[in-house]
């Protein structure tokens, strides 16, 4: 991060020093909550977790050359001492925002959030130097520790915003206060905890309700073929830039097809012209992706060319998100189990049936966490829609969850060997390793909590095994 001393950092955050020989001493290191990860010039954040006390380590990180501790009490080693550590860290790292030139861009949305920020990334990378949030560290402490990495050098910051409830955006906004907002979709994750798409939306667009106004420069950008976040657009000064396929869309996409491996393949249209992109990612759902990543980096100055260039070799950034693996023996495992919720598992379903295109496929399927009174009736409807994309095999894995999505399939028309309900990983992969043939390509989903990515991974070893947890 930029270079400040202890007494600074102790003064940003209200903490009183502690065990401090040299309280002019800088850190130059990054800002780190995990102990193995602190080294010569860092500052060691110490949360205390239901099996883990960082204060534990603070001796440790030490050795390894942190600087100081921020800590909630005093320890074996250099300190700050705050009353709230968490709220330090957001407090050190509003300070920091603030002394960048760095343009800070934000996205939420229910669905798509980590996969649209990694395509941002890797564009504005092509442009620029660009940070941005690793993996899916989207909350009150991930979000300020992204921040804190960002140097004077940087010129685009952005920052995934997660959501699990109506002012969780708003805190966000206040410790990384963005110029651009971009709200993906509303959706049905996290609806049991948000008691609909109403209360869902009225927290993401929280978003947009933070931005600068468009004199400013501040811009949100909106799906245009989502009305509850095309309808934010009444709720910001921020220019309004919309994306989709709609035709009122600032930036859209014309021709849109799948090739034969299910990558997508369109023309590109923005308001500055027109280029084709052909991208490496698999699965139609990624074109909203793509035109929210083209629209942001248009309003940053990059031209359609260039938007497209760098669309068409971007990659997957962050684990378990459509991981596609071919085996020696043509079996394709494709690994998508970083989450779940009723709208990914369709893209995904779709995307198995585009790169199956004449070869078997199998939907190695689990549990979509936090649906409240909706679970039964979306577990159904991913069973239903199995069968009627013509999955070639549904494995639905684990428990109630899993019985109504293989129940879905049934009442759908699968009565015959088409749909499975098996107990566990290890079941499945017993199953599968029976059953595979060359050629077969095998999707693996389910929400995070399950841990289904084993199967995925056993079904890449020669050993097959689930791994313990």
């Amino acid at each position: 991060m930029i270079a400040l001393s202890l007494a600074e950092i102790a003064e940003v955050v209200g903490g009183q020093i502690h065990a401090i020989p040299d309280p002019s001493a800088r850190v130059t290191g990054p800002v780190v909550r995990d102990s193995r990860e602190a080294g010569p010039g860092s500052l060691f954040v110490a949360f205390v977790g239901e099996r883990v006390d960082g204060h534990d380590y603070a001796r440790q990180v030490t050795d390894a050359g942190a600087v100081a501790v921020l800590a909630s009490r005093p320890v074996d080693a250099p300190a700050i001492v705050v009353d709230d550590v968490q709220k330090a860290l957001g407090a050190l790292a509003r300070h920091v925002v603030g002394q960048l030139g760095a343009t800070l861009v934000a996205l939420t949305g229910s669905a798509g959030k980590t996969s649209t920020k990694d395509l941002i990334a890797q564009v504005l990378q092509s442009h620029a130097p660009t940070v941005f949030t690793p993996g899916s560290l989207n909350n009150e402490i991930g979000l300020p520790l992204t921040a804190l990495s960002a140097t004077q050098d940087t010129r685009f910051l952005v920052l995934e915003m997660g959501a699990r409830g109506i002012g969780h955006i708003s805190y966000l906004t206040e410790l990384t206060p963005p110029k651009i907002g971009l709200v993906l979709n509303v959706g049905t994750a996290h609806i049991g905890e948000f008691g609909g798409r109403e209360q869902i939306a009225q927290a993401k667009g929280e978003l947009v309700e933070s931005l600068p106004p468009a004199e400013e420069g501040g811009a949100a950008i909106l799906n245009a073929d989502d009305p509850l976040v095309r309808a934010m657009a009444s709720r910001t000064k921020a220019k309004v830039v919309l994306f989709g396929e709609s035709d009122e869309a600032d930036v859209r996409a014309e021709n849109v097809r799948l090739t034969d491996s299910g990558q997508p393949s369109f023309r590109l249209r923005t308001p500055s012209g027109a280029s084709d992109v052909t991208m490496r990612l698999y699965g139609e759902h990624h074109v909203s992706n793509a035109l929210a990543a083209a629209a942001v980096a248009h309003e940053l100055g990059m031209s359609a060319s260039e938007i497209a260039t760098a669309l068409s070799e971007a990659g997957t950034l962050s684990r378990w998100r459509m991981e596609v693996t071919e085996r020696p023996d043509g079996v394709t495992i494709v690994n998508d189990a970083y989450n779940a919720n009723p709208e990914s598992m369709r893209a995904a379903l779709r995307a198995l049936v585009a790169m199956g295109k004449g070869r078997r496929t199998w939907a190695v399927l689990g549990k979509m966490a936090e649906l409240g009174d909706e679970a039964l009736a979306e577990h159904d409807a991913v069973g239903r829609l199995a069968v009627r994309l013509n999955v070639g095999k549904l494995v639905a894995v684990g428990g109630r969850e899993a019985a109504w999505l293989q129940l879905g399939a049934y009442n759908e028309g699968s009565w015959g060997e088409e749909s499975v309900h098996v107990s566990d990983a290890q079941a499945a992969v017993d199953l599968l390793r029976s059953e595979l043939r060359p050629g077969d390509v095998v999707l693996v989903k389910a929400s995070r909590s399950v841990g289904l990515e084993s199967v995925a991974e056993a079904l890449l070893t020669a050993e097959g095994e689930v791994s313990a947890r």
